[in-house]
């Protein structure tokens, strides 16, 4: 007995030729296994080449060894057939065998294949290939799988002789008409396989054939095909999924991991995740690293700073922000999107600009040979997706576009709940008109016209979003308001060989607005409206210079002009110039930055990439503000599946507002620049295909910081100008992120994350004593305005045969109650005259509110037809309606008859989002 892994069980078995029973079979009196239909190949087809067959082996086991185990033993049987194909310019003129001897795993897989007796090089080395693609049911040793080896042979036969017709097509999935690659065709003893495209070609004598067509995780296709004398027919064969969209394995060339923290998602990872209502950009708020202002909120706050200091980048093109406002989706279609890197710590020399993390969104590729589109609606908005392909030119066309109807469902359910309604008092009816009217709307865009020129391409992609949230007033005496922002970009790209490597040359023009109103009754209004248009010219330039060494060069150069309107209650305090208006006009800055970055490999386990940026700051009218970044990323395979990792980086970007808004960077550059170190140091291990873990510690000392919110940035323009005192600060964050995760294959994925984060900055604050009576002056470092210490997530979405389940758990521990969003804690006290009252603390005591945990939930089926898909699905968002404490409220109030006290109100709603709907895809 041989042993290879937990048991491995050597059979001697027979194999029957194609067109006789086996020697060794025979002679033992044992039945002949049935022999295989030979395969052929396109190009064998073609050419009337002969082609290979495999024959089987046997269904029982030729006989027990000396020393073998008396467990009853049943061999393995052919689930998966693998042609081997006649070597191309091969002559043959007689049936060739060859044999081999096959180690065949506990799953029924090939894992090793070897040459027995004598054969000509060239059909040994085709036989050998083909063996490693055969699929077993695997051999089984008292009902317990079992790793064999056993013989296994290929019979070459010489081409047939007499007329021929020839059978043409193509094979591909029904429903999504999908191409399939590798499906096997069978006409009685042919075979051949489909190409890239599904195309397959089969040259074969006239007459009626049974044939065969299969697929891995497709039906079995059988039918009659009848051809005649120098017939030339084309079919189109569409195989069922054995399970409708299955989550594949997927196999891609994903590029080589030189970045300290990339997570890269594909496919269903970005589009079947419970609570992201299907938009890609959302599952960013699900990694490591990474807690937000609100839940539902999808603006991510980066290892504890503000969600401006990160940046969004659409297939090269930077966006002011992803999302759409308050808790709407994406603003770039979930099917344009392929793939998705967010780099949490540490981003490359290639990103500028910034103190926390790059999302980066990789547009997918046009197809060039089918058509294929989508559109969806559901209880929130609805959407369309399409792509035409003009193969003879080269051209594809892509557009799609979403408009939201929140306005006619969800706020007129909200309104509903907050509405007119009747008392009385007296004997007499009274109507409280109830809250003002919510509002929210949206819409986006996207086309793109991509072009083939010669080796390069060309592309031209437009995309865009409006949005509008606010409340309207139901009657006059009432305040209202609300905000209103955009932005579009156009982008010219072209892509195209030279000198080795690859060039890039890409010029984009920008627009981005922001409008605030506010009403203090009818007869208050007030207006504040930004306007930025850009223009920005970028070059790129990446070769490899050796197998050790790759080079990648870039650059940009971005003029930017704004416009400030502020009118009423959002008008400068003092005189002004023009009618009740303060219009602060051509507003110009340049930003510039090149870069260089290597991959070094100086080792087999080793990857170094240094790089450095040189970035250059100038508004019009000051001074011009220079910023040298070095970077630094190391990476050490310590075994195949661990890799060791660290990184370090100087960052730098001006000043932020709480959230992306047009000019925001242009506004306070008199004030100079941010500046940053990002420290990180972690492991990857991957015990498994099916398994990858990490862990990381980072360090990012806030050497500068300019971090305003937006009620900042209003009151400074009524002030006509930032404050004399100086704004600036300092501070650091620090933590740990660990991830679990088990990438897209097969029925299922997910992952879980932990987040632990210290987000400080240094403040100078007055002490209260418990009166809240001044004690005196005190400073240190302070938990920041978003720094939650713990944040939990754990995705997980399962594919049944007949439903996809999934779902989301999410827990966070609460920001604290600093007062910069909503009230700062408050103790209860005495007031002179004795009475209850609330009174305040001083920064350095203040509370954190109180944890927070979501659980959300995804249920989807899906329909195949011939020429499309259709998947119904239901997206809940927080079922378990919890309401998360945004803030507390210090008022006062009692029942009847008693005195009053004071009280202490939760400030916060939960945010429910049911999204039912439906998707057609072809």
């Amino acid at each position: 007995m041989t042993r290879l892994g937990p048991l491995c069980i050597t059979l001697l078995l027979g194999t029957a030729p194609a067109l006789a029973t086996s020697q060794t079979g025979a002679e033992k009196g044992e039945p002949a296994a049935v022999p295989l239909a030979p395969p052929a190949s396109q190009s064998e087809a073609g050419k009337g080449q002969p082609t290979a067959a495999p024959l089987a082996p046997p269904t029982s086991p030729s006989g027990t060894e000396a020393g073998q185990p008396s467990a009853p033993l049943s061999p393995p049987s052919l689930r998966e057939d693998s042609p081997a194909h006649l070597p191309e310019g091969f002559a043959l003129t007689e049936p060739v065998v060859v044999e081999l001897e096959l180690t065949v795993s506990e799953a029924g897989e090939v894992t090793d294949a070897r040459l027995v007796g004598d054969a000509p090089p060239e059909l040994a080395a085709a036989a050998l290939h083909a063996a490693t693609r055969l699929l077993f049911h695997p051999a089984t040793s008292g009902g317990a799988p079992v790793a064999v080896r056993l013989p296994f042979s290929y019979r070459f036969e010489p081409p047939a002789q007499g007329p021929r017709a020839l059978l043409t097509g193509r094979v591909r999935q029904k429903g999504t008409r999908k191409p399939l690659a590798g499906a096997t065709v069978r006409a009685n003893e042919v075979t051949t396989e489909t190409d890239a495209q599904g195309l397959f070609r089969l040259e074969l004598p006239p007459g009626t054939f049974m044939l065969k067509v299969s697929a891995p995780g497709h039906r079995l296709l059988v039918l009659n095909e009848t051809l005649e004398e120098r017939q030339h027919l084309d079919v189109l064969y569409s195989l069922e999924p054995l399970s409708v969209n299955p989550y594949e394995t997927v196999v891609r060339a994903d590029r080589p991991r030189t970045e300290v923290s990339r997570v890269t998602l594909h496919d269903q990872e970005l589009r079947e995740v419970p609570g992201t209502m299907g938009d890609p950009f959302r599952v960013v708020m699900l990694m490591p690293g990474v807690t937000t202002l609100a839940s539902g909120l999808s603006y991510p706050v980066v290892r504890g700073v503000q969600p401006s200091a990160s940046a969004f980048y659409v297939d090269g093109v930077r966006v002011p922000f992803l999302y759409h406002l308050m808790v709407g989706g994406a603003v770039v279609h979930p099917d344009l999107i392929d793939t998705l890197d967010f780099q949490v710590g540490v981003p490359s020399a290639r990103y500028g600009s910034l103190l926390g993390g790059a999302v980066d969104a990789h547009v997918s590729r046009p197809r060039e040979k089918s058509l294929r589109g989508s559109a969806y609606a559901d209880l929130i908005n609805s959407g369309v997706f399409i792509e035409v392909p003009f193969e003879e030119t080269g051209t594809t066309v892509t557009a799609a576009a979403r408009v939201s109807y929140t306005g006619l469902i969800v706020t007129r359910i909200a309104n509903s709940l907050t509405g007119p309604e009747s008392y009385s008092v007296g004997g007499k009816t009274y109507t409280d008109p109830g809250e003002p009217k919510l509002y929210a709307d949206y819409w986006d865009y996207q086309a793109r016209v991509e072009q083939r020129v010669g080796e390069g391409r060309l592309r031209l992609l437009a995309l865009g979003t409006s949005d509008a949230v606010g409340m309207t007033a139901r009657i006059p005496e009432q305040d209202s308001g609300g905000v209103g922002l955009l932005f579009h970009r156009v982008d010219l790209r072209g892509r195209h060989p030279f000198a080795g490597g690859e060039a890039e040359l890409g010029l984009t023009l920008g627009y981005d607005r922001l409008g605030i109103n506010f009403s203090q009754g009818a007869d208050n209004p007030g207006s504040y409206e930004l306007r930025q248009g850009s223009v920005a010219l970028r070059a790129g330039y990446t070769r490899e210079l050796s197998p050790a060494l790759a080079l990648e060069l870039f650059g940009q150069l971005e003029r930017r002009n704004a416009d400030l309107v502020a009118t009423g209650l959002f008008r400068p305090v003092g005189p002004i110039d023009g009618r009740d208006a303060y219009n602060r006009s051509g507003i110009l800055a340049t930003f510039a930055g090149v870069g260089a970055q290597l991959t070094v490999k100086p080792g087999a386990r080793w990857t170094l990439v240094p790089g450095v940026r040189l970035d250059s700051y100038h508004g019009f009218g000051l001074d011009t503000h220079v910023a040298v970044e070095p970077r630094l990323a190391v990476r050490h395979a310590l075994t195949d599946a661990l890799t060791l990792k660290a990184g370090a980086g100087l960052y730098h970007q001006p000043a932020t507002v709480l959230l992306p808004v047009p000019a925001g960077e242009m506004l306070a550059l008199e004030r100079g620049l941010q500046r940053a170190v990002q420290l990180s140091t972690g492991a990857e291990w991957r015990p498994s295909p099916e398994m990858e873990l990490s862990a990381e510690a980072y360090f990012n000392p806030l050497v500068r910081t300019l971090e305003f919110n937006f009620e900042d940035v209003v009151s400074n323009v009524r002030r006509r100008g930032l404050e004399a005192a100086d704004v600036q600060g300092r501070g650091y964050t620090y933590g740990l992120e660990l991830m679990a995760r088990r990438p897209l294959g097969r029925r299922w994925f997910g992952w879980v994350t932990y987040g632990f984060n210290q987000s400080r900055r240094f403040e100078r604050y007055s002490r209260l004593g418990p009166q809240g009576e001044e004690l005196g002056q005190a400073e240190g470092y302070l938990p920041y305005v978003f720094e939650q210490a713990h944040s939990v997530n754990a995705a997980l979405s399962y594919r049944f045969d007949f439903v996809t389940l999934g779902a989301v758990a999410h827990f966070n521990t609460g920001r604290p109650e600093s007062g910069q969003f909503g009230y700062r804690t408050r103790r209860e006290g005495t007031n002179a005259d004795g009475e209850a009252e609330w009174m305040p603390v001083d920064r350095g005591s203040v509370d954190r509110l109180p944890p927070f945990f979501r659980l959300d939930v995804r249920a989807s089926h899906s329909w195949v037809f011939e020429n499309f898909v259709l998947d119904a699905y239901l997206d809940v968002f927080n079922v378990t309606a919890r309401s998360e404490v945004l803030a507390f409220e210090y008022g006062y109030g009692a029942p009847p008859g008693q005195p009053v006290r004071p009280k202490k109100t939760k400030v916060g709603f939960p945010v429910i989002l049911p999204t039912l709907g439906a998707k057609g895809t072809f």
